[in-house]
């Protein structure tokens, strides 16, 4: 093969890649606004939980067979693995979802686009991985932009501790993805597809007491005609399409550049909260948007 053919291939590859990659953080970017749309049409504690059925039957007819060649590697650690699923899949959504009942998607893109932060953070008290002074500088500068959402551009009710519970509450599950982040350095050596399926199994089996929860209460909502709309879009694409995409992203172009995408999540929630939903872009969204993605820039800087 010339020169040329092998430039053009890899570039139709990069190129493929690309696209894979913003289907992905399009895909995420659309659950902020999912999440809105459920409002009154599915109870968010039963989407949670018939997201996760509705993902174990993609898995059971698509990725079946590399669950079976990879499992006699993940059998011996099936109780962390039921740990990270449970952590990172139920409890992030679960909260997402409960967050999107009493906030704009707007501020979800926004506030769920600084756990790169939170992952570094976390990073640092579990492996003490080291963190330069530009990179405390990015954190900073992150956390400032997540205050602006949290406050409605207000810093004053910084110090009345005033801020929308749905906004508290995605913080929350940011924080918990970043500790289901950080913990996946210790995860067993097998396909992402695989460890994939494993954890959205144990997300399901996790989540089934949350709808019984909310029947208890009182609250549960069965879906309308929205909420199945809803439901199918989020089984379909956030949490199927968008994880195959960025598997084979990450194939193609590597881990550190496939990462540097997931920046886009805030601005296509953003977009589509305004686009979708009408929801007001207000000038406080714009400075956190620049604080939230210059502070991320800052912290993911490396060495020359």
């Amino acid at each position: 093969m010339s020169t040329w053919t092998s430039r053009a291939a890899a570039g139709g590859l990069l190129g493929n890649a690309y696209v894979l990659l913003i289907l992905t953080t399009l895909s995420w970017g659309g659950n902020a606004v999912a999440g809105r749309l459920a409002v009154g049409e599915i109870s968010p504690m039963l989407l949670t939980t018939m997201r996760w059925v509705g993902v174990a039957v993609l898995i059971l007819l698509f990725a079946r067979r590399k669950v079976v060649e990879d499992w006699p590697a993940m059998r011996p650690r099936v109780w962390f693995l039921a740990a990270l699923g449970a952590l990172g899949f139920t409890g992030f959504n679960a909260l997402f979802y409960l967050a999107a009942q009493s906030t704009v998607a707007i501020n979800i893109g926004i506030i769920q686009g600084a756990i790169p932060v939170f992952v570094m953070i976390g990073a640092y008290i579990v492996y003490r991985t080291p963190v330069r002074a530009v990179q405390v500088a990015g954190v900073a500068t992150t956390m400032v932009g997540v205050a602006l959402v949290a406050s409605r551009g207000d810093l004053s009710k910084l110090t009345a501790l005033a801020f929308a519970d749905g906004d508290l509450l995605m913080i929350l599950a940011c924080a918990l993805y970043a500790g289901y982040t950080v913990a996946l350095r210790r995860r067993p050596a097998v396909s992402g597809l695989a460890m994939f399926s494993v954890l959205a199994v144990a997300a399901l089996i996790t989540s089934l007491p949350l709808p019984l929860i909310e029947a208890a209460s009182g609250t549960l909502v069965w879906p309308s005609a929205v909420g199945w709309g809803v439901l199918a879009y989020v089984v379909i694409f956030p949490s199927f399409v968008a994880q195959i995409c960025f598997l084979r992203a990450v194939d193609l172009v590597g881990p550190g550049r496939a990462g540097l995408f997931v920046n886009l999540v805030p601005i296509f929630a953003a977009g589509l909260g305004v686009v979708v939903l009408g929801e007001r872009f207000e000038l406080f969204h714009a400075l956190a948007l620049v604080f939230v993605l210059g502070g991320i820039w800052l912290a993911e800087r490396r060495r020359a």
